[in-house]
């Protein structure tokens, strides 16, 4: 099968060997796997963050949204046949969806949405999955509840910011705050559902104030966690929740103690790579949003189609996630 691998770790991404094309043998499936002919997948940061800081011994396929037909199914396969358009996110432990072939466990997959080609489903496991986590099984948000209270989405623009924006808004009775610094992606917050939009490039307090909020009930950070700290720390209430998903150096957690703020982590590998007793929950989720999508409640978060599944556009779509400058996701469909 093609695949797109790298076989040097923190080439720049102009660079012509940071992501080429190979041929591998076709994977085989074992008992709860998916064997799928991907035909479509979307970039992540997490894609450039391996590829930049992941030693290898060996070629190694990045990649983890994808879309597609299942080929065939392992010997204890119940959910999936086939046959049938799966998405996922797949999960770190494994070789990723840059190839032809990918194996997937079935736990983690979903039903793809009726309504979408593969591209715009490609678009949504993983940020699918890391919103509803952090908003209802991290931060226990009740779906339909929380009316009167507060939620700031720090980089509210990108790929998570964009799922989160409308499953707040749609999903619960949260006042929901996003932020972008420019005029394109302020746009975009707003026609996702934010209630308000400010700037993430000013102090960010203030603008609270001149919304009429004292405090923000809930920050969720996305990006840029240890730039924005302490004017995060100053926003939110006196028993409020930050929840965050980016990789800061350090972080401090004694500025949350005269708040008693409480601290969230969200990774959404996290159920895959223990292989967690509630892992299925990751297939209930996409087959959730799945038919949200379908119902015309949440829409597709795709910012751009790169083109073709090969290594120079998939180069493309890493410099673009590297500028910090991507609105939406990135997707590309077909070998």
């Amino acid at each position: 099968m093609k695949a797109i691998v790298y076989t040097q770790h923190g080439l720049p991404i102009d660079n012509p060997d940071a992501l080429v094309e190979m041929e591998l043998p076709d994977p085989v499936p074992g008992p709860r796997d998916l064997l799928v002919r991907v035909q479509a997948v979307s970039v992540n940061p997490v894609d450039t963050k391996v590829r930049r800081g992941s030693a290898v011994t060996a070629p190694r396929v990045l990649g983890w949204d994808a879309a597609g037909i299942v080929e065939s199914v392992g010997s204890e396969v119940t959910a999936f046949k086939a046959g049938d358009a799966v998405y996922y996110a797949g999960s770190l432990t494994r070789p990723g969806s840059y190839s032809e072939l990918h194996l997937v466990d079935e736990r983690i997959a979903g039903h793809k949405p009726a309504s979408l080609d593969f591209a715009d489903a490609a678009a949504l496991p993983l940020t699918s999955l890391t919103a509803w986590e952090l908003l209802f099984d991290r931060l226990k948000v009740p779906e339909q509840g929380a009316r009167g209270r507060t939620l700031v989405i720090v980089g509210a623009s990108g790929g998570v910011g964009s799922i989160l924006t409308q499953l707040a808004s749609k999903l619960t009775g949260l006042t929901v705050i996003g932020t972008a610094s420019r005029a394109e992606t302020r746009d975009w917050v707003r026609a996702l559902g934010a209630h308000h939009v400010i700037d993430h490039a000013q102090p960010m307090k203030p603008q609270l104030a001149a919304l009429g909020f004292e405090y923000a009930d809930i920050v969720i950070s996305l990006t840029h966690t240890d730039q924005h700290y302490a004017d995060i720390v100053d926003m939110l209430a006196p028993q409020g929740q930050l929840a965050l998903i980016d990789d800061p150096a350090t972080l401090d957690a004694m500025p949350l103690k005269r708040k008693s703020i409480s601290l969230h982590w969200e990774l959404m590998f996290t159920r895959s790579m223990y292989e967690t007793a509630d892992m299925v929950r990751q297939r209930e989720i996409l087959d959730r949003v799945a038919a949200l999508v379908d119902l015309g409640a949440l829409r597709t978060t795709v910012g751009e189609r790169i083109g073709k599944i090969d290594a120079a556009n998939l180069r493309r779509a890493h410099a673009i996630i590297e500028s910090n400058k991507a609105r939406g996701k990135l997707v590309l469909a077909g070998f």
